[in-house]
């Protein structure tokens, strides 16, 4: 959420914010709203030092025996006790209306963020590792020979609809090592703090971190109110909720391993087959909590440790910086890795990682106390798939294929799968 206080400052560079990212205009009707609330506020705090001022006369009138004056001043109070209330509700209006505005409007992208309508004006920074270039024709994973049947969307129809998948067999086996190899690498080497987190949470925590309210129709609500989490980025920061943290504690980094759950409203038709896009998967979640000077380095080292997954399991991939069209709702800035699927013949995004400064801290209320002193201050959030487990899977079964139709592991997994290095038929070899 945006700091009414900056916008009354500098409103012209809010509303050049808001136009880079396709909005129109803004400042203009929150600079009114907030001057509404503060004129209220300031006639109710003038009309109860007018109320306790005559309230204190009463009584001496009273004594006085001057009954047109105890009259007068009884009426007075009555008159201001009203004013007071009616002000104070005007106010309370105008700062629901306010803040329900402000809830609504993105995040504001960094400078050097480009400018850019949508994803193809994305922009390359770096490749790493070489694109794998065989002698046959390359297959799509769901329809390698080394997968076979363990990849079951059938099953998963009958039992869900589409959207869902069974793996079975080998085929599931690797997907747990695949998440065992990413949490161990980030708490051996990255020193992420692990956690195992609720995948229900209450609205509150959506709101927190940006899914409500503007986007409640891509996530799943049930009966009694609870959210299913579309990323352990919700739980992991609102750790931070209502919260005051020593500065001395900082930076915080988390890492958990969830199941994440999205409607994918909007996107019919889009990535269909086979298990690019589903309604439930799971993710490796990284989310730091920090000072706010220190966010754009976390960025920086938040996106490494997710491009050492892919370079630890020898995937190509390559890293985009986002353009304002196309980053997300809460981020400031946002690196996409994208992995090269032979099957797809391109690069796919398996990871996204967003800078947010105080933009979430400051809706769901989380601050740190400055070692030097002085009041407490927003926080800053940051998070990143460390990475998607599905769509990793997806790279290595397409990176490591073979014209006979089996799957070469990577060796970084080797050791989670009882030393197996192959996948044939559905059974590791």
């Amino acid at each position: 959420m945006h700091d009414i206080r900056a916008i009354r400052e500098n409103p012209e560079q809010f509303d050049a914010a808001l136009l880079r990212r396709g909005l129109a205009p803004l400042s203009a009707s929150l600079l009114s709203l907030d001057e509404a609330r503060r004129t209220a506020i300031q006639t109710a705090e003038t009309a109860k030092a007018e109320q306790n001022a005559a309230s204190k006369k009463v009584g001496a009138a009273k004594a006085a025996g001057d009954e047109a004056e105890f009259e007068r001043l009884r009426g007075l109070v009555a008159e201001k006790k009203a004013e007071v209330a009616a002000m104070q509700t005007q106010a309370g209006v105008k700062d629901a209306e306010l803040r329900d505005l402000l809830m609504t409007l993105p995040n504001m992208p960094l400078a050097d963020v480009p400018d850019g309508a949508d994803e193809t004006e994305n922009v390359e920074l770096s490749k790493w590792g070489e694109v794998p270039s065989f002698d046959f024709p390359a297959k799509e994973h769901f329809d390698l020979p080394a997968v076979g049947a363990n990849m079951d969307f059938e099953t998963a129809a009958k039992l869900s609809g589409s959207r869902f998948v069974a793996l079975k067999g080998g085929v599931a086996r690797v997907h747990r090592a695949l998440a065992q190899y990413m949490l161990d690498l980030h708490v051996d080497h990255h020193a992420l703090t692990e956690n195992i987190t609720p995948v229900l949470v209450r609205s509150e925590a959506m709101t927190g971190t940006g899914q409500l309210p503007k986007f409640s129709e891509d996530s799943y609500q049930t009966t009694n109110g609870w959210w299913l989490i579309p990323t352990a980025e919700v739980t992991l920061t609102n750790f931070a909720a209502g919260e005051t943290w020593d500065e001395a504690t900082l930076p915080r980094r988390y890492v958990a391993h969830t199941n994440c759950f999205r409607s994918e409203a909007g996107s019919a038709g889009k990535d269909t087959s086979g298990m690019l896009r589903q309604h439930q998967f799971e993710k490796v979640e990284m989310v730091t909590i920090c000072h706010p000077v220190n966010a754009l380095d976390e960025h920086e080292r938040m996106t490494k440790c997710a491009e050492a997954v892919l370079e630890g399991l020898d995937l190509p991939y390559r890293r985009l910086v986002l353009c304002t069209g196309d980053i997300g709702f809460g981020a400031q800035k946002t690196y996409d890795l994208e992995v090269w699927l032979p099957g797809q013949n391109t690069y796919r995004e398996i990871s996204s990682v967003s800078t947010c400064g105080q933009f979430q801290a400051r809706r769901m209320n989380a601050r740190f106390k400055p070692e030097s002193g002085g009041k407490p201050e927003f926080l800053a959030t940051l998070n990143g798939s460390g990475l998607a487990v599905g769509r990793c899977l997806i790279a290595v079964l397409e990176n490591g294929q073979h014209a006979d139709g089996s799957v070469t592991l990577p060796n970084a997994l080797h050791p989670y799968l009882g030393g197996k290095t192959r996948l044939v038929d559905g059974a590791l070899v």
